[in-house]
């Protein structure tokens, strides 16, 4: 199969779609429980740092180092998930650092608090990303992969979609925002019990590397144009924090930041579930080409947005970037990476998006303070469209893929 094709085999048996593996299942309802404790705190996130004196590039910076942060511990677990037998309790523990520091953001008196809760919070999702998408990979066959991560991300922004409404309801009801970030504690609490009902059947350690004159693994030179072509767009892709602030400024009062944040996700949670059975059915790197396209749209449009209603509508817009690229990024990553390693392939593809967070993050800030959001966001549009075209170019040149599922 090539890796521009479609994994889908037309001939699977239409009963095999139906039902996903309970580890599916299970993990996506963990992330939907997550992200409403995250996203009760993330949509007011900006706000609160201005409240305490942080400046768009300190804001930039906190953002850019808890991502890069994430992006060096996704590197360790994707290593350690191929070397373990056991791979559950890293997940685990990753759901559970985030559950315990998220409402210390209550308690914070200056950035740099926010910073450290920031950095804590980040760590969990490091040690979560790389093997949970490794237990997702290998509860699945190949010509499902995609439709198995976009049931996992649609689940993981049904979270965002209702905890920023809890948010935005509490904050309606009178609480303050420190408020907010107390309460996000008790989803946070139910993802840990989703994790719990994970069933992992022990898997034999790696032994292939380690046979006498065996030659070692290694990622195909595809995979590594891939990341190389990943991380160009990530150096576009700054923290979502800018995008709230921007609308912020165009006029959007503090109540309803929770309730755009909402609709953001809601056109996420359609567009991911639809992306995943595309991802299955067509090129997968075409779809993530058109994603980032869309991307750059929604920069445009929100650079120059200058009444309210046109920031509603380019969000709305903006799930279709997501829908499109998130389950096909992750299904080329299974197509891509030899099975022995294929743990350390997520956790490079966590770990380079998220090595770019710092970059992504001062450039923005330090563009968005020196020449304002309309430019910086004009300039982040125009490195997603040349990572878009790099991207169509490789898959040009891409052979088959002689070992894909």
């Amino acid at each position: 199969m090539s890796a521009n094709s479609p994994a889908a085999d037309p001939a699977l048996p239409a009963r095999a779609r139906v039902k996903l593996p309970a580890t599916v299942i299970a993990l996506g309802f963990a992330s939907l429980f997550n992200d409403m404790g995250s996203e009760m705190a993330f949509p007011l996130l900006g706000v609160f740092l201005v409240s305490l004196g942080a400046s768009p590039a300190a804001l930039g910076l906190i953002e850019g180092l808890a991502d890069a942060t994430a992006s060096f511990v996704k590197l360790f677990a994707g290593y350690a998930a191929d070397k373990r037998a056991r791979i559950k309790p890293l997940v685990f523990a990753g759901y559970a650092l985030p559950a315990g520091v998220r409402p210390l953001l209550a308690l914070a008196s200056a950035p740099l608090h926010v910073l450290g809760i920031r950095l804590a919070d980040r760590v969990g999702k490091g040690l979560r990303s790389a093997p949970r998408d490794l237990l997702i990979a290998g509860a699945v066959e190949g010509a499902e992969s995609g439709r198995a991560f976009g049931f996992h991300r649609a689940m993981d922004h049904t979270g965002a979609v209702i905890g920023p409404l809890l948010a935005s309801g509490l904050l309606w009801m009178g609480c303050s925002m420190r408020q907010v970030f107390l309460f996000a504690l008790v989803p946070s609490l139910l993802a840990l019990l989703a994790v719990s009902r994970v069933r992992e059947r022990t898997r034999p350690r790696p032994t292939v590397a380690a046979a006498a004159g065996a030659m070692p693994v290694r990622l195909p030179r595809g995979f590594k144009s891939y990341l190389a072509i990943l991380a160009l767009f990530a150096l576009a892709n700054s923290s979502d924090a800018f995008l709230l602030l921007r609308a912020s400024k165009i006029g959007l009062p503090l109540e309803a930041l929770p309730l755009l944040w909402t609709v953001l996700h809601i056109s996420r949670v359609a567009a991911t579930a639809w992306g995943g059975r595309l991802a299955d059915r067509h090129s997968r790197a075409r779809l993530v080409a058109i994603g980032w396209g869309i991307f750059a749209l929604f920069y445009l449009g929100l650079g120059f947005a200058n009444a309210s209603w046109q920031v509603w509508a380019l969000f709305a817009l903006y799930g279709l970037h997501t829908g499109l690229c998130e389950p096909a990024e992750r299904a080329l990553v299974r197509d891509l990476a030899p099975p022995q390693i294929l743990g350390r392939a997520f956790g490079l593809f966590h770990g380079v998006l998220g090595a770019c967070a710092i970059p992504a993050g001062l450039s923005m800030g330090w563009m968005w303070q020196a020449w304002g959001a309309r430019l910086a966001l004009s300039i982040a549009a125009a490195v997603a469209l040349l990572a878009a075209a790099a991207l169509l170019a490789w898959e040009r040149g891409q052979p088959s893929v002689a070992d894909s599922p």
